[in-house]
């Protein structure tokens, strides 16, 4: 295999002939280079998408930070190339490699993969093969790299089982480095007692089973699926007594200092900004929402600690946009105390702030009227659904008349662009439904001309819903191809009308495959295999690249049927492929909350009531390590639990068997 020197001259010869060079070459401020040689454990983050997604990916930034600021570690990074420079790479026998050092990806201890969505499996496959790397976990040895992955995508990591050596459920910044230090324990155990060892100083399958003692790691070698007669899992055990039955998520007690000193790229990308994450998780319990199950409980950081870290990373970057990330900012609970801090702080410099993910009330826009000398030029909301019924059954109710009144307001404050974002494929969900979102956007669209004149202008998203794994609507189905396109159909016809309306849609072959993905089990892996050696790559970049006709043959040699990964109900007590990982919401909550959604009612703010979903009990412990306002939970003794919006106590005993 090639090394360092001998990359960078190949690189050289062949850089010129593809699109955006930027993309493979590194040296961008604020990356960080660490001597090779010195290093006891080198570790390549890859974002598994081009450059110009991966580099602005918040949970790999986080990671880099982590292992860097380690002084017997490195971390470095690589990112998916583009067809272009795929081609010359194989042609040239160039291996895909880091790019702060041009070492090889071979050549690292650990691989660490973010997923955070499914739509990103093939392209995994690929990275590993152009790094000389086997594909699949068991054709390795104690020559190759530790392969691991995380993201949201690992709450169901099945699919990628074959691959896979470890997954990391729930978050990394303290599991990466139990993870480092078990692999350099490893490495100076076995180097004592094998001075004359040639290859990596380590037993691959001694390693990999102390990694799978560490709490929140998955490895799927040690663990066997079994099924039934129908094709539905009957269970999924450990088959080495050392390792877990369940593998809980880990999550971290208080949020670490977050990063500030961000890579600035070497070309423009999509997200070319500093961001600062001011809380994580949410209360709002949206059933259709896999994000915001997953990631509780909530916790917050204080209004100067963000403050601060804003202005470092503007300055040590020069970017002209700040984002405030979090998925409800505006349950922030020191919200307007945080405008205002940011506001004076940055007051008189050209500098675009973003709050995103604000709830559909006025109080948002006050909050935006208080950054306005920052503000960009659209507003977004997501009723996520137009008619009232269905966002009682999705539990994000909001009035219609909340929504109108919200949008006039906009509106009449300025801003001369609004973004509605809206699903359709929701659970029990009919033509009228759909035809709601035709009848609201014209609403707000004709309210909005009232207040600012004509100029107005109105962006309509409609995405298709997939049900994701560890939500209530795990049990329901997928829309139909035929039902996605005689919606869709029906939203183009009346809403394109309207020149000053812009529609959007997702291809329904994109929602079939994510649905096929995120609910897979362990069979998916062959399906994936032989989609990747069909030609599927960039799956996630829609009709420009996807490979559908690399998909249905690989279901068909494989004898497994689509339809039963996605137009399928799934039965009340059916075991579910990611039954043994456990993002500590327990599966009766959930299947009680899909119940509450058939008829209709909602639950409200989990911060106002405590539903018992699980969250407590499994991190009361950590909670107790960690006092103070960071937690955002209710401040109970025992779980609770509402019924007929009645607040009743629930044994603590029943609730944690």
């Amino acid at each position: 295999m090639l090394n360092s020197e001998q990359i960078e001259v190949k690189l050289d010869r062949i850089l010129l002939k593809v699109q955006k060079p930027g993309r493979y070459v590194g040296g961008e401020l604020n990356s960080t280079i660490k001597d090779w040689d010195k290093a006891n454990i080198r570790v390549a983050l890859i974002f598994p998408d081009v450059y110009d997604i991966g580099v602005s990916n918040v949970g790999l930034k986080i990671l880099y930070d982590q292992i860097n600021q380690r002084e017997d570690a490195l971390a470095e990074r690589a990112y998916a190339p583009w067809m272009d420079m795929e081609a010359l790479m194989r042609e040239h026998g160039i291996p895909l490699y880091g790019l702060e050092s041009k070492h090889p990806l071979a050549c690292f201890d650990l691989i660490g993969f973010s997923l955070p969505y499914e739509t990103l499996y093939t392209n995994t496959l690929n990275i590993l093969d152009l790094a000389g790397v086997p594909v699949r976990s068991v054709d390795r040895d104690e020559t190759h790299p530790i392969i691991i992955a995380g993201g949201h995508s690992a709450t169901n990591p099945e699919p990628m089982h074959a691959f896979i050596d470890a997954f990391v459920i729930g978050e990394g910044e303290e599991v990466i480095h139990d993870i480092l230090n078990t692999i350099q324990k490893i490495k100076r155990e076995h180097s004592k007692a094998n001075t004359n060892q040639t290859s990596l100083p380590f037993s691959r399958i001694a390693l990999l089973l102390d990694l799978a003692q560490i709490p929140g790691v998955y490895v799927p070698r040690f663990y066997e699926t079994t099924y039934l007669e129908d094709g539905t899992v009957a269970h999924t055990q450990p088959i080495h007594p050392k390792v877990p039955k369940i593998i809980k998520k880990r999550i971290v007690a208080k949020l670490l200092p977050p990063p500030i000193k961000f890579i600035v790229p070497n070309i423009e990308v999509v997200h070319n900004r500093a961001s600062v994450e001011i809380m994580r998780g949410c209360t709002r319990g949206c059933r259709f929402c896999q994000a915001g199950m997953i990631t509780r409980p909530v916790r917050e950081r204080g209004v100067q600690e963000i403050v601060d870290a804003a202005d470092a990373a503007i300055r040590s970057t020069g970017f002209e946009e700040l984002a405030l990330m979090s998925l409800s900012s505006s349950d922030y609970t020191h919200v307007a105390e945080l405008v205002n801090a940011i506001s004076k702080r940055f007051e008189g410099r050209k500098l675009t702030i973003a709050l995103p993910s604000l709830r559909i009330e006025t109080v948002s826009i006050d909050l935006m009227d208080k950054l306005k000398e920052h503000r960009s030029g659209g507003f977004t909301l997501a009723p996520e659904a137009a008619s009232e019924r269905m966002r009682r059954i999705i539990n994000k109710f909001i009035p219609d008349e909340d929504i109108i009144n919200t949008t006039r307001d906009i509106y009449s404050r300025g801003w001369t662009t609004i973004k509605l974002y809206f699903m359709i494929g929701h659970p029990s969900e009919t033509l009228e439904d759909v035809q709601a979102i035709v009848d609201l956007s014209r609403r707000v669209l004709e309210e909005g001309r009232k207040v600012a004149g004509w100029k107005v202008k109105l962006n309509v998203g409609v995405s298709t819903f997939v049900p994701k794994p560890q939500t209530p609507f795990q049990w329901v189905a997928c829309d139909t191809r035929e039902n996605i396109l005689e919606k869709q159909a029906m939203l183009k016809r009346q809403l394109l009308k309207d020149k000053n309306i812009k529609l959007s849609w997702t291809k329904p072959e994109d929602t079939l495959l994510e649905a096929w993905l995120t609910r897979g089990d362990r069979r998916m892996a062959e399906v994936i295999y032989s989609a990747w050696k069909n030609g599927a790559r960039f799956d996630a970049w829609g009709d420009e690249t996807i490979k559908q006709d690399a998909w249905l043959p690989a279901f068909e040699e494989h004898k497994l049927d689509p339809a039963f990964y996605t137009h399928r109900q799934r039965r009340a007590d059916e075991v579910f492929p990611w039954e043994h990982i456990t993002a500590a919401v327990r599966k009766s909550f959930l299947f009680q909350d899909f119940r509450q959604s058939l008829e209709g009612q909602i639950r409200v703010d989990c911060r106002l009531n405590c539903y018992a979903c699980g969250i407590l009990p499994t991190f009361a412990n950590l909670r107790r390590e960690n006092p103070g306002d960071g937690w955002k939970c209710p401040d109970v003794k025992s779980p609770f639990k509402v019924h007929n919006e009645k607040l009743l106590v629930v044994d603590d005993q029943a609730l944690n068997e």
